[in-house]
């Protein structure tokens, strides 16, 4: 590996040579390790050593000669070659100010219509100018203080979305840590930690860590992050990673859910470098039983569990402490055979009566139990607990360092005992905190009580804290990887908000999610477009204005269009109004039953100046060939309403009445032909994500799951207490009960295509109360609209 060390003060800043480095990483992980070290320079007072790297002992000094090494080794086309020129000539070193403005502006129109520098993903050409403006002082203090009105628009945009890519990520994160290390009492932020663990005997080359799970549910994102610390310590010191499933109860354990922690890990880009079972040792296990039973360390003990649990408490000794080995040989045998007396039997390490950590009182070593293992069958009867096969198998399979969350903590003193009791190698063990949030449970056996209540509809549930729900709720896994990474090693409990981790996922699919429309079929307006094309037409348009590599979609324009209620019941007569992606047009009549909008007309007026109209409508033309998709809009509250479940807390006293929303719409008809798993923006809605293709549901259509941005009305809790309502035994309403008579549809006369079923919707209801708020005069209905970037 070649190593690569920067100066935290040099000037200029190395991150050109950090960001070349880690952008070579994502190709060839490790090739470089990367670390920032306090100080203006690097070799004593020689001000150009503001980088060096070494390479099979060979040393290249200043962040200049670290570029040209790293450069040399990465593919780097005439239009790449072009713009890392540009970094490193326009951008860096002491360019005059009026330069660099004349830089910012041409850097920001060549990114007008593009969201890469060269081609259409990420090239080293962005690393190296991502590197050039975050060592710029004048670009971050323009950023900072007047963003894009000084930067332009194109420029700021491009510079938040390369700075959420995973290559970046770390680079930042690393500069963040050596800073936080080298400032005593710094104060830590909630959404950046450190990755100091104080790990001891850290030998490059020779660290092994392990991640264990049990195969008795899914990965969830607390899951995630001790995964993923364990395969960063391993990898940041050249080392091996095990992941071992530990199955050790054959009562929870499926071989279903190996196979899903399996494909999840996968997902996250955690490759253990060697898959184990604990059951893969059983017989070892019970050979260290016996053991400790020779040495008077283990005894069989029959005591009534209520009554146990009550001893330990107390600091009182069991009856069967002090009974002979022959004895306890005697008992562990029955219970290996399963026999009817051994099933009343356990066995204890003989640690303490009366320690004042109560984990080290007697604990529970081997229970005996008949059911079938799903790997090993009828072979045992007795199975080890996590605490005793932990610190064995650790040691034999090789780990150096455990790396468990800190609910272990009092366990640890415990897992050390056992070392030299059975004179093993002792393995180093190091606790980070859990990564709890708001309104989420974490525990698998409250989960799985969710999904035996039947209030979710499974494990993938959106409304799951799973690795799986929260992708199926629209979470990329390089936004999941890079907010734990974030988070670091810390060992300070704290209770996150959902906001920043779904922020970070908003910059990550907003440059590459495609624009479609979606308009809500309740009461939903026609619109007779005079001066509209006598025979509707289709136009190819882009699917993303910013990100032209994404392709095109088929716009219908046609003399009949369809608009929302809201937009409609919101206009004027004489009104000029902007039709999105066509122009502007005029509002010549409205007509309403009621409060109710039934029909508009509106008068293009296609030289009208669109920046000057405050309603941007979006709308959808009808063609006889081209037909809308009708579509489920789904968006979700947390399953429970109280910020964090206490001890002695009854779930069933927080559930959320309705934890689950949706609106029929009608969606453009290219959304019909988005694969499940795509994610996509709707116009002034939000971003969304197929759950289900129009083929593969019950109703026929296609379903979309809202996908929160990280905004607080996106991430805060729904749920309103009302103190005079009932109570409901479910947090689950049924979107399915189908009606017993087929109504009359209000918007019959549309003439649209009717869905192969219906389902009745949930309820809408004021979702913050039912106080009435006067609305100021000069302030619609309409959605506010802000530019993208």
């Amino acid at each position: 590996m070649v190593s690569l060390t920067l100066a935290q003060k040099g000037t200029p800043l190395p991150y050109v040579a950090g960001a070349l480095a880690e952008y070579a990483n994502e190709t060839r992980p490790n090739l470089y390790a990367v670390q920032w070290q306090e100080g203006a320079s690097l070799k004593g007072k020689d001000k150009a050593a503001n980088a060096v790297l070494t390479d099979d002992g060979q040393e290249f000094v200043g962040s200049s000669a670290a570029e040209a090494f790293i450069l040399s080794a990465l593919p780097t086309p005439t239009e790449t070659a072009k713009w890392i020129g540009f970094a490193q000539e326009r951008l860096g070193g002491s360019v005059a100010f009026k330069d660099l403005e004349l830089a910012f502006s041409e850097l920001d129109q060549h990114l007008q219509m593009r969201s890469y520098a060269s081609g259409y993903a990420v090239s080293v050409a962005d690393a190296a100018l991502w590197g050039a403006l975050r060592a710029s002082a004048i670009f971050q203090r323009n950023l900072k203080i007047a963003g894009q009105q000084v930067l332009g628009a194109a420029l700021t945009r491009w510079y938040a979305h390369i700075s959420a890519q995973p290559f970046v990520e770390r680079l930042a994160a690393a500069a963040a840590n050596a800073q936080t290390a080298g400032k005593s009492g710094a104060k830590s932020t909630s959404d950046q930690g450190s990755f100091d663990l104080g790990l001891e005997g850290v030998e490059d080359g020779k660290v092994v860590t392990r991640f264990p799970p049990e195969p008795s549910g899914y990965l969830h994102i607390g899951h995630a992050k001790a995964a993923l610390l364990n395969e960063y310590f391993a990898r940041s010191h050249n080392g091996k990673l095990i992941v071992r499933f530990d199955d050790t109860n054959p009562n929870k354990e499926r071989a279903e859910f190996e196979e899903s922690i399996t494909e999840d890990l996968r997902l996250l880009g955690i490759h253990g470098d060697v898959v184990t079972h604990t059951s893969d040792h059983f017989l070892t296990i019970y050979k260290y039983a016996l053991k400790m039973i020779n040495k008077g360390l283990a005894y069989a003990d029959d005591t009534p569990h209520e009554t146990m649990k009550d001893e330990r408490k107390n600091g009182i000794a069991s009856q069967r402490r002090d009974q002979s080995v022959e004895e306890n040989l005697q008992r562990f045998e029955l219970m290996r055979q399963g026999t009817e007396e051994g099933q009343t039997w356990c066995l204890r390490a003989k640690m303490s009566v009366d320690n004042p950590n109560k984990a080290m009182r007697d604990p529970v070593i081997f229970r005996c139990n008949l059911t079938p293992h799903h790997r090993t069958g009828t072979q045992w009867k007795i199975y080890p607990t996590y605490d005793f096969c932990c610190p064995i198998v650790d040691s034999i399979e090789g780990v150096t360092h455990a790396l468990r969350s800190m609910e272990y903590r009092d366990r640890n003193p415990q897992y050390e005992w056992f070392f030299p009791a059975l004179e093993l190698r002792p393995v180093a063990i190091k606790d980070f905190s859990r990564m709890n949030f708001v309104y989420t449970l974490l525990s698998k056996r409250k989960l799985q009580w969710f999904v035996d209540s039947g209030i979710v509809g499974g494990w993938d549930d959106p409304r799951f804290p799973t690795v799986r729900g929260i992708r199926r709720r629209g979470m990329t896994i390089d936004a999941l990887r890079q907010y734990v990474l974030m988070q670091g090693a810390s060992q300070k409990n704290m209770l996150l908000e959902w906001d920043k981790i779904w922020a970070l996922n908003k910059k990550i699919i907003d440059p590459v999610a495609p624009r479609h429309t979606a308009l809500l079929k309740k009461e939903l307006v026609p619109v007779t477009v005079v001066g509209g094309p006598d025979v509707p037409y289709t136009k190819d348009l882009p699917r993303h204005k910013k990100n032209p590599g994404l392709g095109t979609k088929q716009t219908v324009f046609s003399s009949l269009v369809f608009v929302d209620q809201a937009d409609a019941a919101s206009f004027a007569h004489n009104e000029e109004v902007t039709l999105m992606d066509w122009g502007n047009a005029i509002v010549q009549d409205i007509v309403r039953t009621g409060d109710v909008v039934t029909a508009l007309t509106v008068q293009l007026h296609l030289e009208g100046d669109v920046k000057a109209t405050k309603k941007k409508i979006t709308w959808l033309g009808q063609d006889p060939n081209v037909h809308p998709v009708e579509a489920l809009l789904v968006d979700y509250d947390y399953l429970i309403t109280k910020k964090k479940i206490e001890e002695g807390d009854s779930i069933e006293d927080f559930l959320t009445p309705v934890s689950e929303f949706s609106d029929a719409v009608i969606v453009d008809a290219n959304v019909g032909l988005l694969a499940k798993g795509a994610i996509i923006q709707l116009e002034r809605r939000g971003y969304f994500i197929v759950d289900k293709v129009a083929a593969a549901s019950e109703l026929g259509l296609v379903t979309l799951i809202n996908v929160p941005d990280g905004k607080a009305a996106s991430t805060a809790s729904k749920h309103k207490e009302d103190p005079n309502a009932q109570k409901p035994k479910s947090g689950r309403g049924n979107s399915w009960d189908k009606p017993k008579a087929k109504p009359v549809h209000p918007d019959a006369a549309l003439g649209l295509p009717e869905p192969r079923d219906t389902c009745n919707m949930y309820e809408s209801k004021h979702m913050y109360g039912d106080v009435a708020v006067a609305k100021p005069k000069d302030i619609t209905s309409m959605y506010e609209t802000h530019k993208y970037y």
